[in-house]
Parts: C-alpha cells; structure tokens; sequence
C-alpha cells in the first residue's frame, strides 16, 4: 500500500532546500527579454500573422551563426572529415579529394593522430598537447614573447575557464573580485554561485570606456575599507557590453595597479580579433607583462566563440596562466582532471583558429577572403548601427572599437521612469521589454550588466545580417521615436 503521509509528499529539493547560492545568480544576456522573445518565437510559429513583426531579431547574445554568419568553410571540412573518418579511407580517399582540398584533408589526418585516430575518446584533461603547443606558437607570434605548452589549458568555451580560475580564487565568502561596471554578467553570477564579493569599478563612458586608476584606486581602498580579502581584478578587452578597446598605456597602468595591490588579474580578451579601429589596435595584457617585466600573476583567456571564428556552440577555448605558482597549476589540473577533458571539436577548433591555412595552401586564399568579408562586414555593421543610434532622439552612442557590441544610452523620460517605478521595474527592462513586444527585436538592458547610477542603457549585437540590416535599424527607429514621444507628451 502506497504511503500518503505527509512526510511521504514533500519534496526534498525545493527552493527553500536548493543551494541559496545558485538562487541568488542572475544572468541578463539570457533573463526575462530573451525568455520572452523564445514565447513570441513558438507564437510566431503556430499563429502566423499574429503578432506585429514577422520574426524574431536576437541581439542580445553574441551568437553570430544564429544570425546567418557563414562558417568558415576550412573549418568544418576539417571538422567533417574528423567526425566520419570512412572519408579518409583508402576505399574512399579518391571520391574524397573530389570534395575536399588537399590541406583540410591532411589537417583532419594530422589532428586525428593527436587523439589514436579517434576524435569520441577523451584527450589529456589539460587539452591535446600538440594543440597546446599551436597555442603557445600563436601567443608568442602575436606577442613577440615567449609562451610555454605547460602553462596553457583548453577549455570548454572561454565561460568555463573564468569560472574555474575563481572557483581557485574563492577560498571564503569574504573574498572580492574587481569587475568593470558595465560587466559581462558571466562575472557577478559565478561571483554569486560562489558566495563571493563582486567589487566594482566604472569604465569611462565619456572616454571612449577606458579605465580610470584613481577610480580602481577609490574602489580597491573602499572595499578593503570594509575588510573585504580583495584578491583579483577582471578586465574584458575588447570590452563586452561596452565595445571599447584599451590604449596600452591604460593596460600598462592596470598591470602595474595590480602588482603594487597584489592581485591576480583575469584578462578577458576573447574579442582580440574584433577590432574595427586603427587608433586603439588590440594589445595583449600578457604582451604588457613581458614588456614591463611584470610579476604580477596573470591568467588571459581566449575563445572560438567570437572573432571571425563565431563557432559559439562548438565550446572551445583556452587560458594561459602566467607567474602563476606551481603548487597552483597543480591545484587546477586537478580540477581539469574531475572533468576529463574539453569536447576534442572545440579543441580542434581552437588549432584551426591559432594555426589557419598558410600561403601556398590550397585553403589559403578562400580562407582569408572569408575572415576579410566577415570582419569588413561586421564594421559596417557597427558603424551604421552607431551613426543611427545617435541620429536618435534621447540617445547617444560610443562607436565599436571592437567586440559586436554597442552600448547605448537613453535619456529615458521622466514619466516612463516613475511608471516603471512604480510597478516595482527597472525603467530600462521595461524600455527593452515594450521593444521586443514591439519589434521583436531582443536587447538586454544596461542594468544587467551594470552602469553608472541615474544612467540607463541597453546592450545590442550588430550581428543581424547585412542584406537585412536596414530593417532591423528601421523597426527600431520607429519604435524609439514613437515612445519617446508618446512618454514626452505626459
């Protein structure tokens, strides 16, 4: 006979039981707006017609495959070649070389000597080491100093190395993390599962979102003030929400802030290749470090996700970890190794990302003339987004010095405000909300990353395709006109 008591009923994981933690973790880029916009998506798609927008437009996500960036074709032919390995066969080697060029096919061959010829087994928890030494080849290329194998890990996606490196950080709920205001909300939720402190600091809007020392200074000593163990210091650059680049100069006060505090800086740098400007080219924090001879301990991230790569969901990346104590890089191949290894496409990815097809290869060509068209492609993109937001009343915008983003402000009205005040709101959701409800258009509001108090901003992705790219701007020209001029009459 079946127990009805009570006890029998309740259930042992509920919110009041689960980790407050993991509770307590908000992450905007896929909050209540995108949520929303999946709603309208799957209304979209059994009531067409009903809405006033035909489809969905995601620029809350940089997710460039989802808004129809090509891939890049060496890339997957190397990719299918290692996933359905009959290809390589001497039965079918001829029919093969009648599809794919000769250096896809001795890529595949080589990256699947790395792994027994067979990309489904596990790899070295700390990632195969012949593409750890590609890595290291391409850091001291980039950055004209040397990079050591032993030092660098690949990752699934760039998310889970950041969130191993401060789950190592995190000794006790009283240590803090300096994270840029506006933030990517990777940051603050990890900060949160941990139970730990998230220190801010503001980025400059008026100069272009570089740093300000004496700010990191104010923000370093008020924490410390209150006995906070402030440990690290994260920087995004290029930066995401922002879209700013920083000047050497401001990377080489930033290093030296660092080693005079005794802190660990975390260097988010997976937009190196977004860069849309020659005033503020792309400098490595670990290039700064070797030039100043710094001893500050460092870990710099990158990724397959971005760039002209765009393969989000193939989840590759890497870290390399620089004067970092060897008692510590024991601690964290200990942590890669509970979880095995990284997914061996995301690594072959990352090999195909640091070590392209070189000239006199029969890829090279069609290679670079697909980076060129999408990198030229995503200035445009960003230059026009820039021109229109700014054409805009209430509104004013930082051009793209690189990522794919742009960071807008909104002079929101003050009527709009106290509405949204008063239905227990931030005014800058509700703004983003009555946009997709409008348009279809998908943004996350500045407040989920973070911004100066009184201000309000959204963030958007100049990803939706080019062919497509005056519509988009259209519907949310006529948007933000009639809003703010229905709130300006009140």
């Amino acid at each position: 006979m079946q127990d009805e008591s009570p006890l029998a009923a309740r259930k042992v994981l509920t919110l009041e039981s689960m980790n407050p933690n993991v509770r307590t973790m908000e992450y905007a880029v896929r909050g209540a707006i995108p949520i929303r916009a999946e709603e309208l998506r799957e209304q979209l798609k059994k009531q067409p017609g009903s809405l006033p927008f035909s489809k969905i437009t995601p620029c809350n996500i940089g997710n460039p495959q989802q808004l129809n960036q090509k891939p890049l074709t060496f890339l997957r032919q190397v990719s299918a070649l290692m996933e359905y390995t009959d290809l390589l066969s001497p039965e079918m080697i001829e029919s093969t070389r009648k599809l794919f060029p000769e250096d896809a096919i001795e890529r595949a061959k080589r990256n699947l000597s790395y792994v027994g010829g067979a990309a489904g087994a596990y790899t070295q928890s700390l990632g195969i080491q012949e593409v750890r030494e590609n890595v290291a080849r391409f850091i001291e290329e980039r950055d004209g100093f040397p990079a050591d194998p032993a030092n660098i890990c690949l990752t699934s996606g760039a998310s889970g190395a950041v969130e191993r490196v401060l789950d190592i950080l995190v000794s006790n709920p009283n240590v803090g993390v300096m994270i840029p205001i506006p933030q990517y909300p990777l940051y603050t939720a990890t900060l949160a599962h941990f139970n730990a402190r998230a220190i801010p600091y503001y980025l400059q809007e008026a100069n272009e979102w570089q740093l300000s020392i004496v700010d990191l200074e104010r923000a370093l000593s008020e924490a410390r003030g209150q006995g906070i163990d402030v440990r690290a210091m994260a920087v995004i650059n290029p930066g995401n929400p922002t879209g700013g680049c920083l000047l050497e100069d401001n990377i080489a006060e930033i290093v030296q802030f660092c080693e005079r505090e005794n802190l660990v800086l975390l260097a988010d740098e997976v937009y190196q290749t977004n860069i849309y400007t020659g005033t503020n080219p792309f400098v490595s924090f670990k290039k700064v470090v070797s030039k100043l001879q710094s001893s500050v301990e460092l870990f710099s991230f990158h990724s397959i996700s971005k760039g002209m790569v765009g393969e989000c969901g193939r989840r590759g990346g890497y870290y390399e970890a620089v004067n970092i104590d060897a008692e510590i890089m024991a601690q964290l191949l200990k942590m890669a190794s509970v979880g095995l290894c990284p997914n061996v496409q995301g690594q072959m990815a990352v090999d195909v990302m640091v070590r392209p097809p070189q000239p006199g290869d029969a890829s090279f060509e069609q290679y670079q003339r697909e980076v060129s068209d999408i990198f030229e492609s995503m200035r445009r993109r960003a230059k026009k987004l820039a021109a229109a937001f700014n054409s805009l009343p209430n509104m004013s915008c930082n051009d793209a010095q690189g990522a794919m983003y742009l960071f807008p402000r909104v002079e929101l009205p003050p009527a709009f405000v106290a509405e949204a005040e008063a239905r227990g709101q931030q005014a800058d959701a509700a703004y983003c909300m009555q946009m997709l409800e409008a348009t279809g258009i998908s943004v996350v509001p500045g407040s989920g990353f973070g911004q100066e108090p009184g201000t309000f901003h959204f963030r958007s992705t100049f990803l939706p395709p080019e062919e497509l790219f005056d519509e988009f701007i259209d519907g949310f020209r006529n948007f933000h006109e009639a809003f703010i001029a229905r709130y300006s009459q009140e």
